[in-house]
């Protein structure tokens, strides 16, 4: 999604400019995404609309996450758009990291999105016909076997800008390849001895059709197909054909395959049968969010150094993460869909995911009360031993979702933050000779107060205006106060634990930093436990399906570690953006000190340390950032960065920021030296769609 808006609305809450934002859109016709273009195209070409098949394409090998929830919503929501089938495929090629836990965790978050798959396929389900067409290669002089370590072929394989050298084995006579690749598949060989590559050019630009690798040897059981195999098919290899076995239409990946693509056409023009549809890989950016990482690796990570308490862990960005946090299918979608699908990496603010629920379950959620950090409030005017039953509506959102009666009685709690014995007149809660109303019962005096010895408020005593009761039509009860306080009868209060979650990770991009872990941005209060919370009774029905509002506090779901007669809820988000404030406040241009020529960095330094992030910004931060860097080359030499273009391949922002100064020079005159060519030739090949972009812009 794209905001255009005017600079004086950059201070405005994130609420606001989506509100803006949504009213332009909801004005706007339809436009299509560049992915339903392609397809609009090819069905304007001829391609007949019963032709159309998607698949979802998931390796099982972890949980599913916010990003793959983009890939889902895309496939499934094109299958929607159509009336077209999709396939659920498992990529289960690498049985080394596979397993049959992560297979059910997909299938049961795809469904609790709302989507249904028209088959479940496997890759596995392909393995022998995978083969049979390996042999074919062979037989046809299209692959060998080689018996070089991994070491010799990627040293053999060369760089983007000077050729490879064959394997000594590329000509292996094909009689002697076919008796080994059998050797191979009936496990004579131990794991790494051997592997088949395909024969194509080992002078190709592209790094990728080097003589790929299309299966290696690994001794260990399958999760579907156990000890029947040996040797499995590499991705490239197998994702490809069995896109063609199904029938698949439009194979839609993430840019990192874009390079990949040349090899996914040369694999099918080698088995490609012109009366069957021949699939089509097209790319688009994946979804990147704020202030988590998105890495199946680094998730893995956290999981195993116990940084939190599983995949499903409420602050984990996975769907079983946010399913148990209390996120709905419907704000994970509606959070795609104005996400939107993009050709360039980018990264979501993860506030986008906090307003779409926030929306979602204020239209949803039953309104309850809940009293985390308690404080006695003793009414003392009010009847001893009487209770009265209050009606307070589930919804105001909603005039169809009733109401639920909760008791009144002398002694109530409410929130300790409630109170204050001496206030200023910002202060619209509780404090001594002035009055408040209890949400849907009376308004009440704080009189006075007991403390015990260490001077703790352990009560307020409160007289209450019998004739102010909510609903009743007296002129008591249309008196207006300025405050209004949520409570809970204590003789009636059931008790439960509260889990409040905060994001996992302090930094924005914990993972764009060369020179630090994203480990050392982890939030220490990411989780803060309340023991024992006071809660109306009527939240003890509360189901694992049921989203409350804790009026005042958030919205919160009952977690599946609860019990008989022990409730544990999570706290889904805030009634509001409690970050926003936080970031409006940095933001704020700060008054640079007086200084005497002291500190001032160079515009290369200044270029290195903007470019560190380009590649985990958001949308508008990147491109400010990119500004200052080109507004910066303009004070930089040919002679600064031509040293920087050796730069480590995984310091890829650099890279970037580099080419952009390049571009400049070139620009303003310097002359495309050798190796200033060779920098860009490294950048077209490289798998960052960003600096690859870059590059192709200079070239």
């Amino acid at each position: 999604m794209c905001l255009i808006l005017n600079e004086r609305l950059q201070f405005l809450s994130f609420e606001v400019i989506l509100a803006f934002s949504f009213s332009i859109m909801k004005e706007s016709p339809e436009t299509l995404n560049f992915i339903e273009q392609i397809i609009e195209e090819d069905l304007a070409k001829g391609l007949p609309k019963e032709k159309l098949r998607f698949r979802f394409p998931p390796e099982p090998n972890g949980y599913l996450h916010i990003g793959h929830a983009a890939s889902i919503c895309l496939n499934f929501g094109l299958g929607e758009k159509y009336n077209a089938p999709v396939n659920l495929r498992f990529d289960d090629t690498n049985p080394a990291k596979e397993e049959q836990e992560y297979v059910d965790a997909i299938k049961r978050d795809i469904a609790w999105l709302g989507f249904k798959w028209a088959n479940e396929c496997y890759s596995s389900d392909y393995f022998q016909q995978l083969y049979d067409w390996a042999v074919q290669l062979i037989k046809e002089g299209k692959a060998y076997v080689d018996q070089q370590s991994s070491e010799q072929i990627a040293e053999q394989k060369g760089t983007p800008t000077t050729p490879g050298k064959p394997s000594p084995f590329r000509d292996r006579p094909v009689a002697e390849s076919l008796e080994l690749f059998e050797k191979m598949k009936n496990g004579e060989f131990p794991a790494g001895s051997y592997l088949l590559r395909a024969k194509i050019d080992m002078a190709s630009p592209n790094m990728h059709m080097r003589d790929p690798i299309l299966y290696r040897i690994i001794n260990a059981p399958h999760h579907r197909t156990g000890s029947d195999w040996c040797i499995y098919p590499m991705y490239d290899w197998a994702h490809g054909e069995s896109d063609y076995i199904e029938q698949v239409s439009h194979s839609l990946c993430t840019l990192e395959f874009k390079l990949h693509r040349e090899l996914y056409d040369w694999y099918l023009d080698q088995i490609y049968d012109p009366s069957l549809l021949r699939p089509k890989q097209r790319e688009f950016a994946r979804r990147n969010l704020s202030y988590t990482v998105m890495s199946k690796r680094k998730l893995l990570e956290l999981v195993q150094k116990k940084v939190v308490a599983g995949w499903n862990d409420p602050r984990m960005p996975t769907i079983s993460g946010l399913r148990r946090r209390g996120y709905t299918p419907e704000s994970i979608r509606k959070f795609s869909d104005l996400s939107g699908i993009s050709k360039r990496d980018n990264v979501t603010d993860v506030s986008l995911l906090e307003y779409c629920i926030r929306e979602d379950l204020n239209k949803t959620a039953t309104r309850v009360m809940a009293v985390l950090d308690p404080v006695k409030v003793v009414l003392t005017n009010y009847p001893e031993g009487k209770v009265e039953m209050l009606s307070m509506e589930n919804n105001p959102e909603d005039l169809n979702s009733g109401t639920h009666e909760v008791p009144f009685s002398k002694e109530l709690y409410i929130e300790r933050e409630d109170f204050k014995e001496e206030a200023n007149k910002k202060f619209f809660r509780l404090s001594l000779g002035n009055e408040v109303r209890l949400k849907s019962a009376y308004i009440i005096k704080a009189d006075s107060v007991v403390k015990d010895e260490a001077g703790n408020i352990t009560e307020i005593h409160c007289t209450v205006d019998l004739d102010s009761k909510s609903g009743s039509g007296t002129e008591a009860s249309l008196r207006k106060v300025k405050g209004t306080l949520h409570w809970v009868s204590i003789v009636h209060a059931i008790t439960a634990e509260v889990r409040e979650y905060d994001r996992l990770f302090l930094d924005e991009a914990p993972d764009a930093h060369e020179d630090k872990n994203f480990m050392e941005f982890i939030n220490p209060d990411s989780l803060n436990i309340i023991k024992k919370a006071y809660l109306e009774p009527y939240l003890a029905q509360a189901t694992l399906d049921d989203k409350y509002q804790f009026q005042r506090l958030g919205y919160f779901t009952l977690d599946t570690d609860s019990k008989e007669g022990h409730l544990i809820f999570n706290k889904t988000v805030g009634l509001k953006d409690s970050w926003a404030k936080q970031n409006t406040v940095a933001q704020q241009p700060k008054q640079p000190a007086v200084q005497q020529n002291q500190g001032k960095r160079s515009p290369l330094n200044e270029i290195q340390q903007l470019s560190k992030k380009l590649t985990n910004l958001p949308e508008e931060k990147l491109a400010n950032a990119k500004a200052s860097i080109l507004k910066l080359a303009e004070e930089v030499s040919y002679e600064e960065i031509e040293p920087l273009f050796n730069t480590a391949a995984k310091k890829v922002g650099t890279r970037i920021g580099v080419m952009l100064v390049l571009g400049v020079l070139l620009k303003n005159g310097q002359e495309k030296t050798e190796a200033a060519q060779e920098f860009i030739n490294a950048g077209l090949n490289d798998d960052h769609e960003m600096l690859k972009a870059e590059a192709a812009a200079i070239q």
